[in-house]
């Protein structure tokens, strides 16, 4: 029987392929309409609910999960884990979030899905809509660092508190995509299913592999399994 590790993973990867090849095809999902009208004022799709503080905050939240947002919080991690002599580790993590990047901007270019025409953008947009680069890219920077700083630490504490907090950002970020009204709520999840796949390949494989190379040896119940 698959561990959940391993079978969450799957999932997720399966998941994103079924929505990139049923978007790509030109369909799209009734709920999404739905959805991103729930976030807007009845009878003025132009204008998202609750108080102006509320939309401010929200942008603020979104910040997050931009280039530059999540470019900091990169080389945050990437030069502690330097400087406390994980110097693999660190590599690791920034050809993590650069590939994911990459991978993002084709995708985008590829799948080429328009952003939501229903309401009015309360952010600037750029690029396609699917997948949703905040979404994809804050699960594979907060997951990734949480992994690698886990791995480095070999605490399962640690481990836990990090991935914690990193879900509790990636969800704010992603909701506030929707809520801004730049998103499809099936944008924001085939991000997620993307990070997550993405994150929980490269901190198995490439942070493990980093790991093995400075001498670091596997948590004890990671042993025993």
């Amino acid at each position: 029987m698959l561990q959940p590790r391993i079978l969450i993973p799957v999932a997720a990867a399966c998941v994103f392929l079924a929505l990139a090849l049923f978007i790509a095809s030109g369909r799209s999902f009734a709920f999404d309409r739905s959805i991103v009208l729930l976030f807007r004022e009845a009878g003025d799709p132009s204008m998202p609910i609750g108080p102006a503080w509320l939309r401010e905050a929200v942008r603020d939240v979104t910040a997050f999960g931009s280039t530059v947002g999540l470019g900091m919080m990169t080389i945050a991690a990437g030069l502690t884990l330097w400087f406390c002599r994980h110097r693999h580790l660190a590599v690791g993590l920034a050809l993590t979030v650069i590939g994911a990047t990459a991978v993002s901007t084709v995708l985008k270019i590829l799948i080429g899905r328009d952003r939501p025409d229903i309401v009015e953008h309360a952010a600037l947009t750029f690029t396609a809509s699917f997948p949703s680069g905040h979404a994809f890219l804050s699960a594979v920077t907060l997951l990734s660092i949480a992994g690698f700083v886990g791995l480095a630490a070999r605490r399962d504490d640690i481990t836990r508190l990090c991935l914690g907090l990193a879900w509790a950002m990636i969800v704010m970020i992603g909701v506030s995509r929707i809520y801004l009204g730049v998103h499809w709520p099936t944008d924001v999840i085939g991000g997620w299913c993307l990070g997550i796949a993405w994150s929980s390949l490269s901190v198995a494989l490439l942070g493990r592999w980093m790991a093995r190379a400075e001498g670091l040896e596997p948590a004890r119940d990671d042993r025993a399994r």
